[in-house]
């Protein structure tokens, strides 16, 4: 029987980032929505998800992400903004958005697309959007409005700064008490 691992790469948040979300998920409560929010140690910005890898995969997987941010400088990212996928009407995702540093953002995501794809991995249908999950909506009701209108709200706020210096690839285990990532690689920004 083969074992695979649930993995995602991504980019972790300053702790300050991680803070400030919280406190903006403590303010999107009081809606009384019935929201799955994001624990705040797993807060990450994901660059790509694979699902289930063969762990004999695993290796070439995490190589291939330190070949793509070979010669890619290291960033700050602004973190501004909360909005919702599809949208503020029908909200599903609840998240916080990319300023400043967005497009090198874009630039990563799309090399780590493309050396991925040379391994197999299908490429993302749309294009990459940079953002920090805060919750997923579980049900609509009365007060989905409320929420919506907490979020519009916060449609400009400003979270703060993030380096963004290296890229992760990650393992995910789910369990009852929420997902469990663990870091298997790290790729260094610049690294040769």
């Amino acid at each position: 029987m083969t074992h695979t691992i649930r993995t995602f790469v991504a980019v972790e948040m300053d702790p300050a980032i991680r803070r400030a979300a919280k406190g903006l998920i403590e303010k999107f409560r009081e809606a009384g929505a019935d929201v799955g929010w994001a624990a705040t140690e797993n807060m990450h910005l994901t660059l790509k998800f694979l699902g289930d890898v063969r762990d004999a995969d695993v290796p070439r997987v995490c190589q291939a992400v330190r070949e793509a941010v070979v010669g890619v400088a290291p960033f700050e990212l602004e973190i501004r903004g909360a909005g919702a996928f599809p949208n503020l009407s029908r909200p599903r995702v609840i998240w916080l958005g990319a300023a400043e540093g967005d497009e090198a953002m874009v630039d990563l995501a799309d090399r780590i697309e493309a050396v991925l794809e040379s391994l197999g991995f299908a490429r993302e249908a749309r294009r990459f959007h940079a953002h920090l999950t805060l919750g997923r909506v579980r049900r609509g009701g009365p007060a989905i409005s409320a929420l919506a209108r907490l979020v519009e709200e916060h449609a400009a706020a400003e979270i703060g700064r993030t380096p963004v210096e290296e890229v992760v690839v990650f393992s995910s285990q789910l369990k009852p008490a929420g997902a469990v990532y663990e870091a298997l690689s790290r790729a260094e920004l610049g690294g040769a």
